[in-house]
């Protein structure tokens, strides 16, 4: 199985004296082969199948920007990862592209920072496209929030939306923590 890394970032994968990969490969059971030219990654399975697919993931989110620490919260079970493709939005533009990127980001990172705070997933806008790490219903959030915002309505529009959801999900959590007891 294989993955692919831009080449500035086969660094964060390695991780300081190879930490970040000694703990992929720890914590998946696969064996991973960077090449720093290419920035190609070979997983090799170890006993569990399912270690190369979350191993792959990983290594995919790290590709889209995420520091090895917000990869890593991938290994939980009901963490997914979601990438979106902003040249949907902005076709071959290079100048859409760049107004996109803004809008998700916003003014001192403002936007970005209110879609995390709000949906407690985890954001990283790279290259072009826009990755979020987090459970089914904070992503379904973060891709209409998105959406939204890709599609140019109000920074104020989006952001009341996603104060409604945050309601929605606290709610749900809650609800969640009452019936395990």
């Amino acid at each position: 199985m294989y993955a692919r890394l831009p080449k500035e970032r086969v660094g964060v994968a390695v991780g300081p004296e190879g930490q970040t990969k000694r703990e992929i490969e720890r914590r998946t059971g696969t064996k991973l082969t960077l090449d720093s030219e290419t920035g190609e990654v070979q997983i090799e399975l170890g006993d569990d199948p399912l270690g190369a697919l979350k191993a792959r993931e990983v290594i995919t989110a790290i590709a889209r920007g995420f520091s090895s620490e917000r990869a890593f919260r991938l290994f939980e079970d009901d963490q997914l990862l979601e990438i979106t493709d902003m040249r949907d939005f902005a076709g071959d533009s290079d100048r859409a592209l760049i107004r996109l990127k803004g809008r998700v980001i916003g003014e001192r990172g403002k936007t970005r920072q209110i879609l995390e705070q709000t949906t407690n997933a985890y954001i990283s806008v790279y290259g072009k496209t826009v990755a979020a790490i987090g459970t089914a219903e904070q992503l379904a959030i973060v891709r209409e929030a998105l959406g939204m915002l890709l599609g140019g309505a109000k920074h104020s529009t989006v952001y009341r939306f996603l104060e409604r959801k945050r309601r929605v999900l606290k709610s749900a959590t809650f609800l969640r923590a009452k019936q395990r007891k």
